[in-house]
């Protein structure tokens, strides 16, 4: 997983959820200290941005943390299109794939003129590249493996 979002946010149910271990997932970053607190060493999260994990961030994320260059890109925003670029400028067979979120009453639904999760862009590159484009609500007869609770 290479996510946007805070890598301490995510490690603790991404790997429950996803079956990732967390040495696999990379996400943005804040500063992070060592204190003492009653004699015992502890991870203090400080409110300071360190690193943003999205956009050309996911490709140098990806190099600092992973050192290889991937073969299978997924991504599902214009903030995952320098990770799909990279992927796909490869010497290597690769596969790039983006997930047009299509279905609002599933899942949530977001496209060109998104405020959050835009998808503009990488769409019509992956049209002219050729790459794997999934319409969430034509293509999956399943979102989750659990039935959505509406509250």
């Amino acid at each position: 997983i290479v996510s946007g979002g805070g890598q301490d946010f995510i490690r603790p149910w991404a790997p429950e959820v996803y079956g990732i271990p967390t040495q696999q997932i990379i996400g943005s970053l804040t500063e992070i200290r060592l204190e003492q607190h009653e004699g015992k060493p502890v991870l203090v999260k400080a409110p300071k941005l360190i690193f943003i994990d999205d956009k050309e961030g996911k490709v140098i994320s990806i190099h600092r943390f992973i050192g290889k260059r991937p073969i299978a890109a997924f991504g599902n925003s214009d903030g995952d299109l320098a990770m799909l670029q990279w992927s796909a400028a490869g010497k290597r067979r690769s596969l790039q794939a983006l997930i047009h979120h299509t279905d609002a009453e599933r899942e949530w639904a977001y496209d060109r003129k998104s405020h959050v999760g835009r998808l503009d862009k990488a769409m019509d590159i992956a049209s002219k590249k050729g790459w794997v484009l999934v319409d969430m609500k034509k293509d999956w007869h399943r979102v989750f493996p659990f039935p959505r609770v509406v509250q």
